[in-house]
């Protein structure tokens, strides 16, 4: 603290001071007077911490008389003081304010150590501070995980290999927390090494049970509006399903008899297996009915709708063994979320190879689970949902995407902290995202950005004194950010730290199905991705559907009048 002063404070306005930059002979003698950087000023007892936030040629009225030749404005962080025993100790806010007069001297390493706790270990080492590429930018990995954080950017900023450096250091701080992490477009599969569970369309068992009513019904109308004559049918069947299930569990089909279903005691949403036989059986019975003639079609088109994703292959991972059925509820969540191994703390799910229309469900039933397990489990064990492309799953436009997904979103956010579930999201889009789940994160990780609305959005929800580094924004480098919150001493301007060429994260279906190369193997390349292409197109859903969605109010309306008369009784057949 005892180098040589800049200049002087020349105004103090709440948060805010300005400081007159005295005159050298060599205009690069005070290369810490600039945008970004700290300065220290002496105050009393205390020395306070403040960053440079605009530097002018332009003086106050008078402050050229003075001797000064140019000025600084500077944001007001905090302060250092010493403790009983001499050790400097820095927290935030100013106890104490600075004078008109008091000196504005450039920051060392030694302070800057002091300031970010560089030493501390219970911190994580992501990377470098901008200040000083030679130290350490540490983060509070205890403030991450309590209060949820968000790493936000726009496309090719780095994100995802900032994601991967922060979930590494949490890993290794913290193995009692287990890690659940969205990948949406398969890039993380090699970025954890052996201590990563991957989780993927050829291995996930999702049964279909697991699925409440909305999520059921979201899956079997493929995302579309559904039609509500049919719904009010699989509202009427599920339970019954559930309880026929549930009276032969034992084997013995026989017991069926022995009570009603209908009062069991089961809704729509109660988490139990049942038979997907079972459930068309039911509707097949209610269809044949007379008083239900008339509604004969909305019966087989739904029958129809479920035996069609039942045998879809892309639906495998929910439909595998749909008319056996037994309760894997408790194997399901130890393998998603690692219960039972402390060798592979975080699983990855990557979602690539999921059918698109299957996205939103499977996200809001993952969602619920990782809520449901901790609130009835009373937090036994810390777990950390990171969500990757979060604004597609909780949109700020209350008509878009699935509505439940968003709800379990926002549960987490709201309460997760209760019972030790956490939330880290990544987004392209911090705009789009829903604002309440955006308003619970303590920690902002705010990467390059130039859309105004984002950067409007960031600017609300960011209440530190250290607003104005939002104007570094624009312009940070790639793998760069500015932190807020509770994860960080103060707010900081660094460059996340680069991963190993084998674990940055990279789309893995091209590693899949191999490189185009030179003679046969472009060929064998092209086939894969035709067939997969090709996989990808027979939906197996009835043509029919997709046309319908398309043709106009009176073409509907004359089909429904055909497909009614054609199930109407012929006279004849009245007797």
């Amino acid at each position: 603290m005892s180098r040589s002063p800049v200049g002087r404070v020349i105004s103090v306005t709440g948060s805010r001071a300005g400081v007159g930059i005295l005159p050298t002979g060599d205009r690069r003698s005070h290369p810490t007077a600039t945008v970004g950087r700290f300065v220290g000023l002496r105050a009393g007892q205390s020395f306070i911490v403040a960053m440079i936030t605009e530097a002018t040629a332009e003086l106050p009225p008078g402050a050229r008389e003075q001797g000064f030749e140019t000025s600084i404005y500077i944001d007001l962080m905090g302060e250092i003081r010493r403790d009983a025993d001499g050790a400097g100790r820095f927290k935030r806010g100013v106890s104490e304010y600075p004078a008109i007069g008091d000196e504005a001297v450039p920051l060392d390493a030694d302070i800057l150590r002091l300031i970010y706790a560089t030493d501390d270990k219970g911190l994580a080492n992501v990377g470098t501070l901008h200040q000083d590429q030679a130290l350490p930018a540490c983060v509070d990995v205890e403030g991450l995980v309590s209060k949820h954080f968000a790493l936000l950017g726009t496309t090719g900023v780095g994100k995802s290999s900032a994601m991967a450096v922060i979930l590494n250091e949490i890993i290794a701080l913290r193995p009692d927390l287990r890690i659940f992490l969205l990948d949406g477009h398969n890039e993380y599969g090699r970025c954890f090494g052996e201590r990563a569970n991957v989780i993927n369309s050829r291995n996930v068992k999702l049964p279909f049970w697991l699925f409440n009513f909305e999520e059921f019904t979201d899956v079997v109308y493929g995302g579309r509006p559904a039609v509500a004559e049919e719904v009010e049918i699989l509202a009427e069947v599920l339970p019954i399903a559930k309880g026929l299930y549930t009276q032969y569990k034992g084997g013995d089909r026989a017991m069926r008899r022995k009570g009603d279903p209908r009062v069991s005691g089961f809704t729509v949403d109660t988490p139990v297996p049942y038979t997907i036989q079972d459930l068309l059986s039911q509707i097949d019975e209610r269809m044949g009915r007379l008083e239900n003639r008339g509604a004969r079609m909305h019966y087989h088109r739904l029958m129809t709708r479920i035996e069609t994703i039942r045998n879809d292959p892309h639906y495998a991972f929910m439909f595998e063994n749909a008319n056996v059925g037994g309760d894997t509820m408790g194997e399901l969540l130890t393998n998603l979320f690692r219960l039972d191994s402390a060798a592979k703390p975080i699983s990855v799910m990557q979602m690539a190879g999921l059918p698109p229309e299957t996205i939103d469900a499977v996200v809001c039933v993952l969602c619920r689970l990782a809520f449901d397990f901790g609130l009835w489990s009373e937090g036994a064990v810390p777990l950390l949902f990171v969500c990757e492309e979060a604004h597609r799953y909780a949109s700020s436009d209350a008509s878009a995407g699935f509505t439940p997904t968003r709800r379990a979103l926002t549960r987490i956010a709201r309460e997760g902290r209760k019972y030790r579930v956490s939330l880290g999201l990544v987004t392209q889009r911090p705009a789009e995202l829903d604002p309440t789940i955006i308003a619970q994160c303590g920690t902002l990780f705010a990467m390059r950005m130039a859309n105004d609305r984002d950067q409007a959005l960031l600017r609300s929800a960011v209440s530190d004194a250290a607003t104005n580094l939002l104007s570094f924004v624009p312009t940070l480098a790639t793998g760069e950010a500015v932190a807020f919150g509770e994860g960080v001493t103060v707010p900081v301007r660094l460059a996340f730290r680069r991963m190993p060429p084998e674990r940055v994260p990279r789309n893995e279906l091209s590693q899949a199905l191999g490189h185009p190369g030179s003679g046969a193997g472009d060929v064998d390349f092209i086939r894969s991705v035709v067939e997969r292409w090709r996989g990808a197109s027979m939906s197996g859903r009835p043509r029919h559907e997709e046309a319908e969605a398309e043709e106009s109010p009176d073409l509907r309306l004359l089909r429904n009048r055909l497909e009614s008369s054609l199930l109407r009784p012929s006279p004849t057949s009245a007797g």
